[in-house]
């Protein structure tokens, strides 16, 4: 992030400006030159970052210890389903069978350039494979409402993100589960669950989050237009990209929540913070402008299509490639040798007939 640049910058010009390696001071005018190239340099990455500042959004958080949740019209988050406060975490769903609850923001968000920070756990009693099924990040037009879709309605209008813990589609081997993936719905666009959301996807990475004793962290930023998620799962404090993409399309004045569901297999699904950041990002007079000439009113993704084709090119696991490999070939092998014997009973007619 650019915070973290300047800092690490900042940081270095301490030393750079106090003293020589032979512990002598430096120069005044050589510790100014260097000065100036650390405010350069701190200012080339905002530039990377759009110039970006964040603030905290209390009112669209979630922390401990947890007072803003409450059935009551004055509280800022409200529970639904199985969901309930403890001390330590916001339990969406417990380790058991058949469970699905959420926790929903009453206040609409209308920022224009946003971030989130999920501070979430999943673990349970399961073994690999004999766990599921996940949690989800929502950014939509409903709320409080239950469905599907990691305790969620179906066609939903907004964005999803899940951490998808159980594969359904047991073909797609090449896909290591548990696996974050992202959606955007309209309200007429459906979740496959029997295929893993894979027709609607933009794009995902696999994420080990099952039963571990650090914590686990979930990143989503959406600015000018662009999504990007990230995950923080490996206990060093370090961001890993999942999914970066442009012409993501959200309107202003949704809800955001977090939800979880439970079927034959089930996990601890665990939020223990969301922290919502207003960006301020510089903008040219012409991006306003364009900006405010294209008013975003239904969710949308610029050449889906696209994106779609890759995802079914998308690879193939390592046995599938080497069968489709072997059967080429042999197919080629077959092909060449009715062909040989062909020629060889059209040359032999020929001759023949010529003697």
């Amino acid at each position: 992030m650019a915070a973290a640049s300047s800092s690490s910058l900042y940081s270095g010009s301490k030393l750079l400006l106090g003293f020589t390696c032979k512990g002598k001071k430096m120069p005044l005018k050589f510790r100014w030159t260097i000065a100036f190239l650390v405010v350069t340099l701190s200012r080339c990455f905002a530039d990377d970052d759009h110039e970006m500042e964040e603030f905290l959004k209390r009112e669209h958080s979630l922390s401990k210890p947890y007072q803003g949740v409450g059935s009551s019209s004055s509280s800022h988050w409200e529970l639904m389903g199985d969901a309930m406060v403890t001390t330590e975490q916001v339990r969406l769903t417990p380790d058991m069978q058949s469970r699905q609850g959420a926790i929903w923001s009453r206040i609409p968000c209308h920022l224009k350039d946003w971030e989130v920070q999920v501070h979430f756990k999943i673990h349970g009693q399961g073994k690999k494979n004999l766990n599921g099924d996940g949690l989800a990040i929502w950014y939509t037009k409903e709320r409080m409402q239950k469905g599907p879709v990691f305790g969620n309605k179906d066609n939903f209008t907004g964005l999803g993100v899940f951490v998808d813990t159980y594969p359904n589609e047991e073909k797609h081997i090449e896909r290591i589960f548990p696996f974050v993936l992202a959606m955007v719905g309209n309200g007429t666009i459906s979740y496959d669950h029997e295929r893993d959301g894979r027709p609607t996807e933009l794009g995902g990475c696999n994420a080990m989050v099952r039963n571990l004793k650090h914590d686990t962290f979930l990143f989503i930023r959406y600015v000018r237009r662009r999504l990007t998620v990230m995950i923080d799962i490996d206990g060093q404090h370090e961001w890993r990209d999942c999914l970066d993409l442009p012409g993501v399309r959200l309107p202003q004045g949704y809800y955001f929540g977090a939800s979880a569901i439970t079927g034959d297999l089930s996990d601890n699904h665990d939020i223990i913070s969301m922290k919502l950041y207003q960006l301020t990002v510089l903008r040219s007079k012409k991006e306003e402008e364009e900006e405010e000439e294209d008013v975003i009113t239904i969710p949308s993704v610029d050449n889906m299509e696209l994106i779609r084709l890759g995802q079914s090119d998308e690879g193939m696991s390592g046995i599938a490639i080497f069968f489709t490999v072997l059967f080429s070939m042999l197919g080629c092998i077959f092909l060449i040798v009715i062909g040989l014997v062909v020629y060889s009973h059209w040359n032999e007619n020929r001759r023949k007939r010529f003697y």
